[in-house]
């Protein structure tokens, strides 16, 4: 951690220290790890075995799967955001905010940051059209120095980046300013800052976990030991595809050992005296059960330690219900750290954007919002509909909506299942009476009506209802209503010309 005593300034001097020691974290831990990711392993750089020997280098990506298997599960459904009813305006901002910086795609990035280096940042400025504007960056490109406190709050954040002459620049921003400065053998400032805005650093550090390490930080010894036994299990397949043939008891010449490479027969014609004949092949003592046992231990230990879930296990995929959650709870846990440490950063994010007078949002709005995570578990509608079924009359209609994954917004579910339980009558009479247009909306009408002693089911009352608004909005005339009336629920012309009238 970057820590500088609060009533310390940030002098070139100190500022050259801290660009030092972000440059030995980068060299030393946060490009091996995103080699990692990008399968750039040890394998491929051990020393060279004689030109003689197999020398396979096989690296197997568990680094990535790790990262994109977790991610998914985190983040694979987008976080959903709420704001406290009767504030309208901070929920249409939010959401203007979040599609203007395609935050959702952006929140994806900085989470497979995080799982990759244990932290990453987030930036906030205000762009050319005058808007707010929200951009990730990994630790490699940014780092945040704080006070010295228990509190460890925020002083500076200091961006940098090197230009296409391989110059080191940056941007170093406080609670007020901006200012941009350039490295070249010594640190020198641009003559111009900016004021930015926010009430604070703009910018916030994600974190992982406390300990801000990347997810398959822990196991990444073991990745290396995988890549090496299976490199040598390759190099023994090749080994064995290519061992010698020895000859015991019999001299051959060349022409001979044209022909058994030729015709795969060998036909000694004489043998040294005294001796038999003997030919096979030179092999050394095999390991091949070891090295499996050591493989299939390693890929275990890997996911048990990184606690993520092998997925394209084939027993995972017979799992369902209870048994499949448990085989996720580990992963879910670390899933439920995950989202503590996210909703701390994203507090932070909209309390800074609802400080600058451009979002043209009170300050303490930002506790109006709230976030809602969604684990990607692999869902069982059918169970899942049972459950639902089940809870009828048990508890609240949200709550039995809740239990269904395929149902998004459960707020917006009743609404569109009270629209669609609209009492036919009441619909029927506002139509014979003139108090609705005709148009219904989504709404399926499944009750039944009772028009001239007569029961309709659904499909006529609907039917009916149509004919009705056609008839009203002069589509069809009087005679042709009349008509369809009676052919659609069965009644004399004359039943249906009452019903026109209004008469039920």
């Amino acid at each position: 951690m970057y820590r500088l005593p609060l009533e310390e300034e940030l002098t070139d001097a100190k500022l050259g220290q801290f660009l030092q020691q972000h440059a030995s974290e980068s060299a030393f831990r946060y490009n091996r790890l995103i080699a990692a990711y990008m399968t750039d392993y040890s394998i491929f750089y051990a020393k060279n075995k004689p030109d003689w020997k197999p020398d396979n280098r096989i690296a197997v990506n568990f680094a990535k799967y790790i990262v994109d298997a977790m991610n998914g599960f985190f983040i694979g459904h987008p976080i959903k955001l709420s704001v406290d009813e009767g504030n309208e305006a901070v929920e249409k901002y939010v959401e203007f905010l979040d599609q203007y910086n395609d935050q959702d795609d952006n929140n994806a990035e900085l989470s497979k940051i995080c799982s990759i280096y244990g932290k990453g940042y987030e930036m906030y400025y205000v762009d050319q059209e005058g808007q707010i504007g929200i951009t990730y960056l990994s630790p490699m490109d940014a780092f945040m120095i704080y006070d010295d406190s228990v509190l460890c709050r925020e002083r500076f954040f200091v961006r940098i980046y090197k230009d296409s002459n391989d110059v080191l620049h940056g941007s170093v921003s406080d609670y007020e300013r901006v200012r941009w400065f350039a490295l070249k053998g010594r640190i020198t400032w641009e003559d111009e800052s900016k004021i930015h805005g926010f009430d604070g650093v703009p910018a916030t550090e994600y974190v992982e976990n406390e300990e801000k390490m990347g997810i398959f930080e822990p196991v990444l010894t073991m990745i290396d030991a995988y890549n090496k036994a299976i490199s040598e299990k390759a190099n023994d397949v090749d080994y064995f595809a290519d061992a010698y043939m020895k000859v015991l008891g019999a001299l051959l010449d060349d022409d001979n050992l044209q022909n058994i490479r030729d015709n795969r027969i060998i036909n000694f014609g004489e043998s040294l005296s005294g001796v038999l004949p003997e030919v096979n092949f030179l092999q050394k003592p095999d390991g091949d059960a070891t090295q499996e046992h050591l493989i299939d231990r390693l890929e275990k230990l890997i996911f048990q330690i990184s606690m993520v879930a092998n997925i394209s296990d084939e027993n995972f995929g017979t799992s369902s219900g209870i048994a499949l959650k448990y085989k996720l709870q580990a992963m879910s846990n670390l899933e439920k750290t995950k989202e503590r440490k996210f909703t701390s950063g994203m507090n932070r994010r909209y309390k800074l954007i609802f400080s600058n007078p451009v979002s043209g949002r009170r300050k303490d709005d930002f506790v109006k919002i709230h976030y809602h995570f969604t684990p990607n578990f692999p869902a069982n509608v059918l169970e899942e509909s049972q459950i639902a079924t089940q809870l009828e009359g048990v508890v609240s209609k949200e709550t039995q909506l809740s239990v269904l994954s395929i149902v998004d917004n459960v707020a917006k579910e009743i609404e569109k299942l009270d629209a669609e339980n609209v009492p036919s009558e009441t619909i029927v009479d506002q139509m014979m009476f003139g108090d609705v247009s005709g148009d219904l909306g989504d709404g399926v009408v499944t009750q039944q009506t009772e028009v001239q002693g007569k029961q309709l089911n659904g499909a006529q009352t609907q039917s009916l209802i149509a004919i009705m608004a056609q008839f009203r909005s002069g589509a069809i005339t009087e005679g042709q209503a009349v008509n369809l009336i009676s052919t659609a629920i069965g009644i004399s012309k004359d039943e249906a010309k009452v019903i026109l009238n209004g008469d039920l």
